[in-house]
């Protein structure tokens, strides 16, 4: 009886194991239906919570043993009692281990993070890469770890991004399904990492898709969630950030120094990303003008930031210690203006060492100073018509990181789910909306964005931009011995007056070729070595305004479906 029943539950078994394999290679066709994507978006929300729960787990065990606290909420208080050569050294020997990482991991040397997700949505049918992604994830942990003065969301991000990625080949999923996974991802990791559900969810819409699909909602939704469980089973529903009691809004006669807030927040955003990019600049020039060989770059940019930390331990690691102390009004006024400064700086030589991490944190810590700073006037001034001057540092945090990542909506959940705090609501609103509205117009609308345009990818723009470096000239040319081919006679003429397409440009350089030669073909050629170059087809004007017409309308599609 035993043996008859082993083999009845063998062979059911046997039956269940073909039925998930056939299930696997129908999906991997045809894609995977309603039901089979929200599991597969309730997977990947458990998966990217966990990573973002291992990442951040990783980063306090280092902490905790390079440093020697326990107590990692007051990191740069008990910096302040280690060895001035202990805070110098750490930073150099994290840079040095990241930059041979990058240089073995990755084809640039270069960290990949929000804007390289964004990338990936917008125009790898929501793939990222994962051998450089996963190098980049650990780079960015041993920065974290070792003093780097940025944020642990873009790492995370990313990693969670690759995981997607991995699931989106192995389904063979298209662009649609593969960015609806990649946002999934994005959703559940943001969630995992600040227990912000609300916000991970409205991030991966607003930030990293870029548009707020109904299809897309429930699955990002579900793995938003799944990401907030992950964090709660650990941590708890406890909020990142506590603030006083008595944060109180004096209402309407309040509101214009709101305002002012706002716009002072928008320059102070500005200036945070100009300095970034200018100090990536200076060193791209510092390095090819000396020589120096891109691994070290990293560890140059530590022992820069450990001698900072030396006189100043604030900038160390995420700064959470300090924004607390922001938001809780425990600094004076001259101490809000130096740390704010002093953190600029510290993210500039961080970021334009390649060292890795993400912008978020020090907006959020750059902003509750300079808040702090502007609501200790304020109240000072005008003490009777005055709310809390913690309330302008929470409006303040809110506004410049919705500046930094372009992302009002999300930023302004977040700024809620992290301090608990759904009372003042109206001054942050009044100060975010401002403070995007006017660093949008000084950048390309975001951080992530003006770095994209700084390597000629131009989301900025929208699609009628970046769809065109989509399409290159070799996959839409028309071939000699095609039906409709180009006459091959006027093809040589216009090479030889230089009127012409390599195989590998794109419509983005076609289009205002089109426009100035006035022909309705161009021909596309090769060129080997030294040699004449080789007419391979031509390039028609109707060819590539099909080609760009469908893109868009597939574009719009998918942003109204």
């Amino acid at each position: 009886m035993a043996l008859q029943l082993g083999k009845v539950l063998a062979g059911v078994a046997v039956q269940a194991r073909q039925s998930a394999v056939d299930a696997f290679r129908l999906m991997r066709r045809q894609g995977p239906s309603q039901v089979q994507f929200w599991l597969l978006a309730l997977s990947i929300g458990v998966g990217a919570g966990f990573a973002a729960l291992f990442f951040r787990k990783g980063i306090d065990l280092l902490q905790s043993t390079i440093y020697g606290t326990r107590d990692l909420t007051h990191l740069h208080s008990f910096a302040e009692s280690l060895p001035w050569y202990w805070v110098l050294i750490v930073p150099i020997i994290g840079g040095l281990i990241t930059g041979i990482v990058l240089h073995l991991f990755t084809p640039d040397g270069r960290v990949r993070s929000v804007a390289d997700v964004i990338e990936g949505a917008a125009m790898h049918d929501g793939r990222v890469e994962g051998r450089a992604g996963i190098a980049s994830a650990f780079a960015s942990l041993v920065t974290l770890s070792t003093g780097g003065s940025t944020g642990r969301e873009g790492p995370v991000v990313h990693l969670a991004s690759v995981l997607s990625s991995w699931v989106s080949e192995k389904i063979h999923a298209n662009g649609i399904t593969g960015r609806d996974l990649l946002g999934c991802a994005v959703a559940a990791a943001v969630s995992a990492s600040f227990n912000a559900p609300i916000a991970g969810a409205l991030f991966a819409l607003e930030v990293v898709l870029r548009h707020f699909a109904v299809h897309a909602f429930a699955p990002i939704a579900i793995a938003s969630v799944a990401g907030t469980i992950i964090n709660r089973l650990e941590f708890g529903g406890v909020t990142e950030f506590h603030l006083p009691e008595g944060n109180t809004l004096e209402f309407y006669v309040e509101l214009p120094a709101f305002i002012l807030l706002g716009l002072i927040c928008g320059v102070v955003a500005f200036a945070l990303m100009r300095a970034v990019f200018i100090a990536e600049d200076a060193a791209n020039q510092i390095q090819t003008g000396t020589g120096m060989p891109r691994w070290l770059r990293p560890a140059v940019a530590g022992a820069l930031l450990g001698a900072l930390a030396i006189a100043y331990p604030h900038i160390i690691g995420v700064g959470y210690e300090t924004t607390s102390a922001a938001l809780t009004g425990q600094l004076l006024w001259h101490e809000a203006i130096v740390f704010a400064a002093l953190k600029v700086i510290a993210v500039s030589i961080t970021m334009a060492g390649r060292m890795g991490g993400g912008m978020f944190s020090p907006a959020l810590m750059v902003g509750a100073l300079t808040g702090l700073a502007f609501g200790l006037i304020a109240t000072g001034v005008f003490p009777e018509v005055s709310g809390s001057h913690t309330l302008y540092a929470l409006a303040g945090m809110g506004a410049v990181a919705a500046a930094v990542l372009g992302a009002p909506i999300s930023t302004t959940m977040i700024v809620f789910e992290l301090t608990g705090d759904w009372q003042t609501g109206l001054a942050v609103m009044v100060t975010v909306s401002l403070s995007t509205a006017l660093a949008s117009r000084l950048v390309d609308r975001s951080f992530f964005l003006t770095q994209l345009e700084r390597r000629d990818i131009h989301l900025a723009a929208g699609p009628q931009a970046y769809l065109l470096a989509m399409f290159r000239a070799d996959t839409l040319m028309r071939k000699p011995d095609d039906p409709g081919a180009a006459d091959p006679k006027r093809c040589e003429d216009m090479v030889e007056d230089g009127i012409y397409l390599e195989m590998t440009a794109t419509l983005e350089q076609a289009m205002p070729l089109f426009d100035r030669a006035g022909a309705p073909f161009l021909p596309v050629i090769s060129r080997e070595n030294d040699e004449a170059p080789q007419i391979r087809g031509a390039l028609f004007h109707v060819d590539a305004l099909k080609a760009f017409n469908r893109a868009l309308a597939a574009t719009a599609a998918e942003e109204h479906s």
